[in-house]
């Protein structure tokens, strides 16, 4: 623990640093990681629920309808958060929002817990509405913190993105696991657990923001014992045109990023496909000893590392905020005696089926990993400009698609199912894991920088809904991946989503002198 050498905003606690960064932070790292816990972890088996028969205990659905379904509500989870962003901006302020919007989620989980259609269906409404309070308005909150450390935001942003994957990382293990072996609505209802912790979490802890993200009616109330506050938060006066130009960068970076998720999102979708039904799963002897090991790193090494972040946050904040850190500590020690659980039937086991949802940890492992090194180098002389970034994004997802065109080559024109090496998938994961940290974290940071604070909460609702078109374009083109199999073959299929991004990044990185003229000094 130490203290800023420069003062963020926020309480005297906020400027108490952990890994170099305002505490605050990192409770909102927690918040943030419950709620991807339950978002990843019904989307792990979303798709694989609805597809599995009726014997199976799901709804034996085909594939394109499944991935239609799948590509709607991620649609929509990035479409609400422009209502969600106005919402709090005008009326409630972001951290009423936050907690409304986890508050509805968990609801939404609850209601997909229950094993009728229409439960499924209203669950499904409920964490779209969430969503849309809770998404844009969290990230609100850390550009509120560094409204005067706008060096550090690409740092800050990395960190919590190391959250988002850490709570995409545990949902994905422990929600796949649960769903496709004891049941799909007791997966579905895991993740709500999760999602009332974290609520609870951010609710008892949100004093340490001090007057960042209040209503602008207890934001005039604080104003009246803190006047020194009313010229810091006035938005910077910028000539209109210097703004114009600013909004269209992110109009520029916002349309190349639906390019990358119509392609990433296929990891919830036709990855997931490919992973269930063309990847050898299953194990035995030696091989499915050297998984179970494997697996048990891959699954308490990073636990044990946002274990110990949780402890240091602990040593700063639970003197005042004793009862956010029960919950939070009481989430812990739940997730550890389910993981527990977990490993100690899979060593049990003869042979191994490895789960079709355990792929997606990957992404988030590798997050975990590499996060703090690409954080790093944001912060060095090293750091390049956004176009650069977001192209280098581009070119690694498409690689990573490459990689499974060429995995795939051995499977025949219309088949069913095959047993391609899992290595392939993994290979692929690791490089779509390097573009996501490329891109989506600097993206949320650069909007943060181009727009006026007066607009921060319904920019971030603007930039989700091209997250939101990616996402429904990925369902899109994900279903249609029998279609194109049966007229051509799973190589043809995985090699449209290698040209298009690696096209849209080398364009991207050709605009580069433009766009930062348009930048106007944004660094």
């Amino acid at each position: 623990m130490s203290t800023a050498k420069y003062r963020f905003e926020g309480s005297e606690m906020n400027n108490k640093l952990l890994m170099g960064h305002p505490s605050g932070l990192f409770v909102l790292f927690f918040t943030e990681m419950w709620e991807r816990f339950s978002y990843y972890g019904m989307r792990a088996i979303l798709v694989l629920f609805l597809t599995r028969s009726l014997m199976e205990g799901g709804w034996g659905w085909t594939r394109e309808e499944a991935l239609s379904l799948y590509g709607t509500y991620t649609m929509l989870v990035y479409f609400s958060p422009i209502v969600g962003g106005f919402l709090a901006d005008r009326f409630l302020g972001y951290r009423k929002a936050v907690a409304l919007g986890a508050l509805i989620m968990t609801l939404g989980h609850a209601s997909m817990a229950l094993d009728t259609s229409w439960a499924l269906y209203v669950g499904i409404a409920g964490l779209v509405a969430g969503n849309g309070l809770f998404k844009p308005n969290i990230t609100s909150i850390i550009s509120g913190v560094y409204k005067n450390a706008q060096d550090k935001k690409d740092g800050a942003f990395t960190i919590f993105y190391m959250g988002v994957n850490a709570g995409a990382f545990i949902g994905i293990l422990l929600c796949g696991y649960i769903g496709e072996t004891v049941g799909w609505h007791f997966g579905f209802g895991l993740a709500g657990i999760f999602m009332f912790f974290g609520m609870l979490q951010f609710w008892f802890a949100q004093g340490i923001f001090g007057r960042i993200g209040l209503s602008p009616t207890e934001t005039i109330e604080y104003d009246d014992a803190i006047e020194h506050y009313e010229e810091k938060e006035e938005d910077e006066k910028v000539p209109a045109n210097v703004q114009r130009d600013r909004y269209i960068v992110v109009g520029i970076l916002a349309f190349f990023t639906i390019f990358f998720w119509a392609a990433f999102e296929q990891a919830g979708g036709s990855m997931t496909i490919f992973a269930a039904d063309y990847t050898q799963r299953e194990l035995v002897g030696s091989s499915a000893n050297i998984f179970r090991i494997c697996n048990t790193l891959l699954t308490v090494v990073p636990l044990v590392i946002i274990t110990y972040v949780l402890f240091k946050l602990f040593q700063i904040t639970f003197r005042k905020y004793a009862l956010s850190n029960i919950f939070l500590g009481t989430s812990f020690v739940i997730i550890w005696g389910i993981v527990i659980w977990m490993l100690n039937n899979q060593f049990n086991e003869v042979s191994t089926e490895v789960p079709a949802s355990w792929f997606s940890i990957l992404n988030s492992f590798f997050i975990i990993a590499l996060a703090p090194f690409i954080s790093k180098i944001w912060e060095s002389r090293f750091n390049p400009p956004a176009t650069v970034k977001f192209g280098v994004g581009l070119v690694l997802l498409g690689l990573g698609f490459g990689v499974l065109a060429y995995g795939s080559s051995s499977i025949e024109q219309g088949a069913a199912t095959a047993s391609v090496s899992m290595i392939w998938l993994i290979l692929a994961y690791f490089l779509h894991t390097m573009g996501e940290l490329f891109l989506s974290p600097v993206g949320l940071s650069y909007v943060s920088k181009l727009v006026p604070a007066s607009m921060i909460g319904m920019m971030f609702g603007l930039w989700y809904i091209a997250i939101g078109m990616g996402n429904k374009l990925a369902g899109k083109m994900g279903g249609m991946i029998d279609t194109i199999t049966a007229q051509y073959d799973m190589s043809t299929f995985f090699l449209i989503f290698t040209a298009v991004p690696v096209f849209a990044g080398v364009l991207l990185m050709l605009l580069t002198p433009l766009v930062t003229k348009l930048m106007h000094g944004v660094k």
